[in-house]
C-alpha cells in the first residue's frame, strides 16, 4: 500500500502535468488539451483533499 507521502506527492505531479497541459494548450490554440488538463487539475486536487480527510 502507498503511504500518505507519496500520495501527496503523486497529486502534486498531476497538478504540475495539468498546469502544464493548460498552458501548452493555450500555446497550440488546442482547447481540448486545455480541458484535459483542467480535468487533471480537478481530480488531483480532489484526490489530495479526500487524501487528507482520510488520514486524520
Amino acid at each position: 500500500m502507498v503511504t500518505a507521502p507519496v500520495k501527496y506527492v503523486l497529486a502534486a505531479l498531476a497538478v504540475a502535468i495539468g498546469v502544464a497541459a493548460v498552458v501548452f494548450g493555450e500555446s497550440d490554440d488546442s482547447p481540448g488539451l486545455q480541458g484535459l488538463g483542467v480535468l487533471l487539475v480537478i481530480g488531483a486536487l480532489a484526490y489530495g483533499v479526500r487524501t487528507a480527510r482520510r488520514s486524520r
